[in-house]
């Protein structure tokens, strides 16, 4: 196939453009800066200039497919950022995949677009489960307005599907290099200790997924996707503690309602100063990482045949390779 790929300088994107030119695929990639070009570019990637703000994409080459894997992300800030790159871009980029002659559209959305203002636990829910795109998080309700757009956009030649992966890791991911900084600083506590269950999906996992969703699945549906393995959120930051020689034991907890009023504050703190970057601790980040998180990934092992092939255990390991 030929395919196009956005976010493709990012941490899936890079891997995903060296899996689909491996597979025989050729890519090109939408690059938003020089920067951007050379490194995919470097990977083998044609880049295409463009950004993702609603602004008219520049012609776009006849391509099979397209996967939309770029996305603003913050767990702070104003909500302007958040809906004019992840709604008002896809909208660009739906409306140029037309021009381009796509008949596959997979887009990268996010599990958490599930979690409600209340900060109620989610157990095994499936995809008929409400999305909430006036969520106070930015992020959360900009990928639930974005993943609506996609999935109405379904037509006889042109099949959009939605996978859900919740907290994606691996070598090279941002929750690994930051929390050697956090747990150094004393900045790093658990919400309840961190034990209840907590879905995760391995990057690889993720590009398995979009693999399958190329060929096969339900047009205009979503798919939530996860590791085999089950785990806890505490038991997740300790195994990459521990690669990084770091111990979670006698890190704080606080309650969960005590930490998203402290990230409120944070947050307004961050408002005043004007700061550039997220608080150490804010409500989005507290809602996604704060309670239990579990999702039934049925539908995707039965009609994109997702397995989910990197196990704990793999993807341990390739933090070490």
């Amino acid at each position: 196939m030929d395919i196009l790929v956005t976010g493709g300088s990012g941490f899936l994107g890079t891997r995903l453009i060296s899996k689909l030119l491996d597979n025989g695929h050729a890519v090109f990639a939408l690059a938003r800066s020089n920067d951007a070009e050379k490194k995919v570019l470097a990977l083998g990637a044609v880049p295409i200039r463009g950004i993702l703000d609603g602004s008219e994409l520049p012609c776009l080459p006849k391509v099979d497919a397209i996967v939309h894997a770029g996305a603003y992300f913050r767990f702070s800030g104003p909500r302007a950022p958040y809906f004019k790159t992840n709604v008002d871009g896809t909208l660009s980029l739906l409306s140029a995949a037309e021009q381009s002659g796509a008949s596959i559209f997979v887009y990268i959305s996010a599990a958490g677009i599930i979690m409600d203002n209340d900060g109620s636990p989610i157990r095994k829910v499936d995809e008929s489960a409400e999305t909430f795109p006036n969520s106070f998080s930015g992020y959360l309700a900009s990928k639930a307005s974005a993943e609506a757009l996609v999935l109405s956009a379904n037509r006889p030649g042109f099949r959009t599907i939605a996978l859900r992966p919740p907290a994606i890791w691996g070598p090279g991911d941002t929750f690994s290099r930051e929390l050697p900084r956090v747990i150094k600083s004393g900045q790093f506590a658990f919400i309840k200790h961190g034990n209840y269950a907590y879905d995760t999906c391995h990057v690889d996992n993720v590009i398995e997924a979009v693999s399958c969703a190329l060929i096969q699945g339900t047009g205009g549906r979503a798919y939530f996707i996860n590791d085999r393995d089950k785990t806890t959120f505490r038991k997740f930051v300790s195994d990459i503690a521990n690669l990084q020689g770091l111990s979670i034991e006698g890190l704080r907890s606080m309650p969960y309602r005590l930490a998203f009023v402290m990230g409120r504050l944070m947050e307004i703190g961050a408002t005043f100063s004007r700061s550039e970057k997220d608080p150490p601790l804010s409500r989005t980040m507290v809602r996604m990482i704060g309670r239990e998180f579990t999702t039934d990934d049925t539908a995707a092992r039965r009609e994109l045949a997702y397995v989910g092939k990197v196990s704990r255990a793999d993807g341990i390991a390739r933090y070490r390779a």
